[in-house]
């Protein structure tokens, strides 16, 4: 598998812990909106040293291929972080799955873009890893990326009870998922 891929309009990155402050503005750029959706985090998760620290911890899992996290680029502004894409928990024998999970910058949502970075991930899944299930998780009321995982062509599968802390509180989240079309 390659660590950069490119689409029409990104560039899909895989970076390294020398990317720690790019990687910090865009979690400060988006911190309420993340918050929203995500756990609880550390009282140092804002921090450049912090940030160096997962970003170590993610080059070693794409090393590995247990879990691969895409940084999103616009071609035009390669240095600027728009989104991620992370395909997770990548299973071999015999489940041939992982999850994907995606977030964006707000001054870059409703204009495909993580639409375009998605389709890619998944591609990647299927081709470069050769998986035969990619699924996802969304809080019922994230109305945004349910439609983006419809245009997918995903499948609502079900809901998952209390399956996720998030800010103190158990969350339902459905399930969607994909199966290899080839």
């Amino acid at each position: 598998m390659k660590t950069v891929y490119e689409t029409n309009r990104l560039v899909l990155r895989v970076l390294g812990p020398d990317a720690m402050r790019p990687v910090l503005d865009f979690q400060l750029r988006n911190r309420d909106l993340f918050e929203r959706y995500e756990p609880t985090r550390p009282d140092n998760f804002y921090t450049l040293a912090h940030q160096q620290a997962i970003l170590k911890c993610e080059q070693k899992l794409a090393l590995s291929l247990s879990t691969v996290r895409f940084y999103a680029f616009l071609k035009e502004n390669p240095l600027t972080i728009i989104g991620t894409v992370c395909l997770r928990d990548i299973l071999r024998m015999p489940y041939f799955c992982c999850e994907i999970g995606y977030k964006f910058d707000h001054a870059y949502q409703h204009m495909g873009y993580a639409r375009e970075a998605a389709q890619a991930a998944v591609n990647i899944a299927f081709r470069d890893l050769q998986l035969h299930r990619v699924f996802a998780r969304v809080i019922p009321d994230n109305t945004a990326s349910i439609r983006l995982l419809l245009d997918l062509s995903f499948t609502e599968e079900g809901i998952e009870r209390d399956c996720i802390l998030i800010q103190g509180k158990w969350t339902d989240h459905l399930r969607f998922g994909r199966i290899c079309p080839f």
